[in-house]
C-alpha cells in the first residue's frame, strides 16, 4: 500500500497547534482568520480576552431563546392563576372581582424568572452542544496541558481552506511550539 494510499484512509479531525502564551494564541487566531480560515477553536486554561472575536465568533441566539422562556412562563403563571381563579373554582370573597391581576403578579413574576433561568441553562447546553464525553482534540497527547498552562488552536479538517500540509506549515509559522494531527 502506498503511502498516499494510507493518508487517505486515515481521515483526521485537524491539525492543532500549541502555544505558551495567550498573546501568541491570539495573535495565530487572528493570523487563522485574516488568512481565511473559518473552522477553528482555541482552548486555554483561563478566558483570553478577544480570542473569541478572533476566532470569529459572532453573537448567538440564547437571549432570544430566554426572552422567549420568561415570555412563557409569564403567560403560563398568569394563565394558571386565572384558570383556577375565574374558570375552574371561583370563590366570590368579599365582593372582590375573580380576575383580581394584582394578586397575580408574585406568582406571575417568578414563574417568569424560573422559565428564563430553565430556558437559559437548557439554551446554554444545547447551543454549546453539551454534554460532550468525547472530543477527537482529547486524542492529542499533550492536550491535557490545556487546563494546566498551555495554548492550543485547532483548524479543522472541515474547513474550505484546509490542507494538510499548507495548513501545517502555516501554523508553524505562527510560532507554535508543536503541530499535532488530531485523528477522529
Amino acid at each position: 500500500m502506498s503511502v498516499s494510499e494510507t493518508e487517505k484512509m486515515v481521515t483526521i479531525y485537524g491539525l492543532m497547534a500549541e502555544f505558551d502564551a495567550p498573546e501568541a494564541l491570539l495573535e495565530a487566531a487572528r493570523r487563522s482568520f485574516a488568512e481565511g480560515y473559518r473552522r477553528m477553536d482555541a482552548y486555554s486554561p483561563f478566558p483570553v480576552d478577544g480570542l473569541a472575536e478572533a476566532l470569529g465568533f459572532r453573537k448567538t441566539g440564547l437571549p432570544l431563546i430566554v426572552l422567549a422562556g420568561g415570555i412563557l412562563g409569564c403567560i403560563g403563571g398568569f394563565y394558571l392563576q386565572y384558570w383556577v381563579s375565574v374558570v375552574d373554582y371561583p370563590l366570590n370573597i368579599g365582593g372582590r372581582p375573580l380576575n383580581s391581576w394584582p394578586a397575580f403578579i408574585p406568582v406571575t413574576f417568578e414563574l417568569t424568572i424560573l422559565a428564563a433561568a430553565l430556558s437559559a441553562v437548557l439554551g446554554l447546553l444545547a447551543l454549546n452542544g453539551l454534554p460532550m464525553p468525547y472530543h477527537p482534540v482529547f486524542n492529542v497527547e499533550r492536550f491535557h496541558f490545556a487546563t494546566r498552562n498551555r495554548f492550543f488552536l485547532c483548524i479543522e479538517a472541515a474547513d474550505p481552506k484546509f490542507d494538510r500540509q499548507a495548513t501545517g506549515r502555516f501554523l508553524e509559522s505562527a510560532g507554535s511550539q508543536g503541530v499535532y494531527e488530531v485523528e477522529y
